[in-house]
């Protein structure tokens, strides 16, 4: 029986178009890429470092890989027709489309995701990856972020 069409969204909800994201392809295929790369940096080392061991791991992990990245991307805020260069940095910035973000804490707050979150707006980026080392698995630890629009006039690059 074809109940295509029938069926409603999860939980009932139905989202009005400019709220879903679209990751494009490329994109979802530079975050498998770093995801698999963050599981060899972590098989490799293991939990218990610092942030900055961690991303410079991935880093030489990516390269190995081919994979173009920035570390220690500043994240200026705009405001009211001024820059504030106030020191906001993104760990990770792959190819210029893919924000990711480094911690090694005994457990991820929603602070935590509120910054990628915060990250990804000011970029115009659709999607970053959280990703916590220290966990004894890293699947535990990594975690894809959307940039939901917050209105319909909110536009990604």
């Amino acid at each position: 029986m074809n109940n295509q069409g029938t069926k409603k969204p999860s939980f009932g909800l139905d989202f009005p178009d400019w709220k879903k994201v679209y990751v494009p392809e490329d994109i979802d295929r530079l975050a498998a890429i770093v995801v698999d790369s963050a599981f060899s940096v972590h098989n490799e080392l293991g939990p218990g470092l610092l942030e900055n061991v961690y991303e410079a791991c991935l880093s030489h992990e990516l390269k190995l890989r081919g994979v173009h990245q920035l570390l220690q991307v500043p994240v200026p805020v705009d405001y009211k027709g001024i820059r504030l260069e106030i020191g906001y940095r993104a760990d990770v910035l792959v190819e210029e489309k893919l924000l990711i973000e480094i911690k090694a804490v005994d457990q991820l707050l929603p602070v935590h995701t509120a910054q990628v979150i915060t990250y990804l707006r000011i970029k115009r980026l659709p999607l970053g990856l959280l990703i916590n080392f220290n966990e004894v698995l890293i699947k535990a630890g990594i975690h894809r972020v959307l940039n939901v629009p917050r209105s319909p006039e909110d536009k990604l690059a």
